[in-house]
Order: structure tokens, then sequence, then C-alpha cells
């Protein structure tokens, strides 16, 4: 993985935790907030942090955005900030910025003004809540694009002891199992796996499909 200059803007708790995990992945990151007490909590995740106003013109001038290669508008609590900071971000070309959006509307607004693309935190937080916690059989679950859905599940009871082959749910279903875990991961999977009960299973697939097998 090749390093990449990160600027966060808003160091609440998404930018933070945004922050804390690019820090985990050995990405160079600043952060820039109004916030003294915000700054001063996330200096141990970042490679620099500011105080200042993301929407002044002459501060984020100062910052050398074409230096980074991914800005992040982490506001949460002020929408015509972020919409601000977007737009001036695009202005002084940044290569790529990601924003932040509670609602349908607001996404519209952040990408006819700059932004590449928008994320919905807690949108994605509820639905991964939902799904992983109202089937016993799941325990883990990512949203990928077009419809499609890599879930972690357990074995069933009824497939234990088959090869892959002889549950054809590729044809049937038209989902893949991509690995086994029993213990570690197993990606080397083939017609010939043995599934047994006990162990758990990605599985990739458009939802509705997976939903049919595993929703139960």
């Amino acid at each position: 993985m090749n390093m990449k200059n990160v600027l966060i803007i808003g160091a609440g708790r998404f930018g933070r935790y945004t922050a804390m995990k690019l820090h985990d992945l050995g990405h160079q990151t600043m952060v820039i907030d109004r916030n003294e007490e915000r700054i001063d909590a996330i200096l141990p995740y970042v490679s620099s942090a500011s105080i200042g106003d993301a929407t002044n013109a002459s501060f984020m001038k100062s910052l050398g955005i074409r230096n980074f290669d991914l800005c992040i508008v982490a506001i949460g609590d002020d929408f015509l900030a972020s919409l601000e900071t977007t737009f001036l971000l695009s202005e002084l070309g940044a290569k790529k910025v990601v924003s932040r959006a509670t609602s349908a509307s607001q996404e519209k607004f952040l990408l006819h003004n700059g932004a590449t693309a928008v994320v919905f935190p807690e949108k994605e937080l509820g639905s991964w809540t939902a799904i992983r916690y109202s089937s016993d059989n799941i325990s883990n679950y990512i949203e990928m694009p077009e419809g499609f859905s890599i879930i972690e599940a357990a074995v069933p009871r009824a497939w234990d002891g088959k090869r892959v082959e002889d549950l054809d749910i590729r044809k049937k279903y038209h989902v893949n199992i991509l690995g086994i875990r029993n213990g570690k991961l197993d990606m080397n999977i083939s017609n010939d796996t043995v599934l047994r009960f006990g162990q758990s299973m990605l599985v990739l697939g458009k939802y509705d499909m997976i939903q049919k097998l595993f929703f139960l």
C-alpha cells in the first residue's frame, strides 16, 4: 500500500475515527478544525494539525491543497460550512474530495459542488447494525456497489459435510463462497471444498439472493 497524504477537515467523532484508522494504515494525515480541544485530542494520531476555518480561502490556500492525495470533509454539524469547504477544495485543485452527508439532498448539493464522492456514516452504520444483529447467522456484513454484499455467515447445519459443488449455490442463487474461516481464513475454495457446521463463510452476491439464503 502506498502512503497517501490526507487532509481531514473536522475533528469530531467521524473525523477522529477516520484519522485514527488512517494512522493505523500508515498514511500521513493533517487535520484542521476550529475547535482547539478537538485538535488537542487528535494530535497523537496525525502528522500535523491546525486550528482554522475551512471556509476561509486564504487559510485553505496556505495549506497547499494540491499536495494532498485525498481531502475528507468530515464536518457533521454545519452543512453550509461543509458545502462551502467542499466547493473551495475543488476550486483550489484538490485531487479527490470525499464529503460527509446525512441526506440524499445533501449528497446532491455536495456532488454538484466539487465532491468526488459522498459518505453517509450514520446510514451505513445503521444498515450494518440492523443486518448484523437481526440475523443469528450473520457475523459481519459489507455493502458493495451495484447491490452486491459480502457477508460472513455461519455454515448452516444442513450443509455440514457437503461439497461446494453439491450445494450448487452459484447456479441456484448466484452467490459465491470466497473463503472459509475455521480459526484462520482459507481463501482457496474449489468445487471439492467440504463445508462443516461450526465454520463460517465469506459469501459474495446480490443482497436479495444472500437474504434468501441466510436471513432466516
